[in-house]
């Protein structure tokens, strides 16, 4: 207690070092300045956490037939909406009210311009979504896009981090040497885009993100001698642990034991992959590094609690998580069918064979249940990471059977510091680009400057008036 009555505190960029090992610290009352923890209730947030989640492959709500049965968009616009039974969007009811569906917007940068780009959707897809900029046809190493929403993110906002921005993917691609339609496979596998023609590569393997969270080894060689001890990174830093709690009040040596036990956790989910996968039994994904879980679940739970530490602990403001790629013939069949995803995708507009799609999309769009109670559940000074952070959920392809981009769809999940009300359904008019609902969310983000974005051709607020204007609203 004597941290708040002298008016010393701790400074929140505090690690917790060992050798090779770097442990940065969650947020603790001991990390408010004297005085301003009852003036204040807390601190105030300068900024405001992005996360961005490809969906490949688009939906089948995104299909006339499962529009028309609102299997995306609920029938009602505005904060009376309610999910369809067969909803893709059911699963997450629980975080409705941290929800703002953005229904009926295009990804037309993804279409091809030209003739000789017609067939490469899939190729082009992945590079569109968070560029909203039409790639350059080529293999050479002349690429040429746009920059992406999250790296103008963490341009501003990640730059006194230690990671400005961190990412993430699920599947990798192995098209042996080249990908199809004369495209640079860099589209096809990456998300992220630092510049026009710098394209960020993303970690596929748990092990590896929590190496570069930690620092945990200073070579290779360190990491693997670590790991065959079977210590934790946090038996590096005891010594530090020990120390930092006899200054701590009671409340921040609770938190510290939780994160620090959590961390222990994680740690052991992660030896468990790594051991059943390199036990000799027979894999499910025999391509797949022994790091990489074979199972969807895990493998997602895992990155999605890397992604919860990465920021609770301040170590990185914005991530990009690609949980799949065009063309995967990967099954699910705890999605209630054994179809593969890009099997299903092309249903030929049968009802039936749009209902085994939807069955993936609902599984698939379901993991996040997981993602969001983890950030719900965690705090960050007064409020949870969830109310305080902006979650880009969505698809560049709208309907796969015709291999379009029109009615995309489109979610944005978290509160953003009170940016995004939430609880809301917003149908744009017919041809509206999804550029559009980016350059509104980027200025509620702290972006003013940016009027354009993308194939933007104006604004589409992510606001739902109140009132007789609101109650007199349909959906389109």
């Amino acid at each position: 207690m004597a941290t708040f009555i002298t008016g010393r505190h701790l400074s929140r960029r505090t690690f917790l070092r060992g050798v090779g090992a770097s442990v940065a610290l969650p947020f603790l009352d001991a990390m408010v300045p004297a005085g301003r923890l009852l003036a204040d209730g807390g601190r105030r947030q300068s900024f405001t956490r992005l996360v961005a989640i490809e969906e490949s492959m688009g939906t089948a709500g995104s299909s006339d037939w499962g529009d028309a049965r609102h299997l995306f968009a609920p029938a009602q616009v505005g904060r009376d909406f309610e999910f369809v039974t067969d909803s893709t969007l059911a699963p997450l009811n629980e975080f409705r009210d941290y929800m703002t569906i953005v229904s009926n917007t295009d990804c037309r940068s993804a279409e091809a311009f030209r003739a000789e780009e017609i067939g490469g959707d899939h190729d082009r897809s992945t590079a569109v979504f968070l560029t909203q900029s039409h790639p350059k046809q080529t293999q050479g190493s002349d690429i040429f896009l746009g920059t992406s929403l999250d790296q103008i993110h963490a341009r501003r906002f990640g730059r006194d981090t230690a990671l400005p921005s961190l990412e993430l993917c699920i599947e990798g691609i192995d098209r042996g040497g080249g990908c199809a339609y004369n495209y640079h496979c860099a589209y096809t596998t990456s998300l992220s885009w630092a510049s026009p023609n710098q394209p960020l590569p993303a970690i596929r393997e748990p092990r590896v993100v929590f190496e570069r969270l930690f620092g945990a080894g200073d070579s290779p060689e360190d990491r693997a001698a670590r790991r065959r001890t079977n210590q934790s990174i946090i038996d590096w830093v005891a010594t530090e642990v020990a120390r930092l709690k006899r200054e701590l009040g009671a409340a921040d040596r609770v938190a510290l034991d939780q994160y620090t036990d959590h961390i222990r956790e994680i740690e052991r989910r992660i030896q468990l992959v790594e051991a059943r996968n390199s036990s000799g039994e027979e894999r499910e994904m025999p391509e797949a590094p022994s790091g990489v879980p074979d199972s969807f679940e895990e493998h997602m739970q895992l990155m999605f609690d890397l992604q919860v530490l990465a920021l609770q602990t301040d170590l990185t403001r914005v991530i990009t998580f690609k949980t799949g790629f065009d063309q995967s013939n990967r099954t699910f069949p705890e999605s209630g069918t054994t179809k593969s995803i890009h099997g299903a995708s092309h249903h030929g507009n049968v009802s039936t064979d749009i209902m085994d799609f939807n069955k993936i999309n609902t599984y698939r769009l379901s993991q996040l249940n997981y993602f969001l109670t983890q950030m719900r559940d965690t705090y960050d000074g007064g409020s949870s990471l969830l109310d305080q952070t902006a979650i880009i959920w969505g698809s560049p392809m709208a309907d796969p059977n015709l291999h379009n981009h029109r009615r995309a769809p489109l979610l944005l999940l978290g509160r953003a510091n009170g940016a995004l009300e939430g609880g809301v359904h917003l149908r744009a008019p017919e041809g509206t680009p999804m550029a559009n609902a980016f350059v509104s969310l980027m200025q509620k983000l702290g972006h003013d400057e940016l009027q354009s974005f993308g194939d933007s051709d104006g604004m589409f607020s992510l606001d739902f008036p109140r009132g007789p204007a609101a109650a007199g609203s349909s959906g389109a």
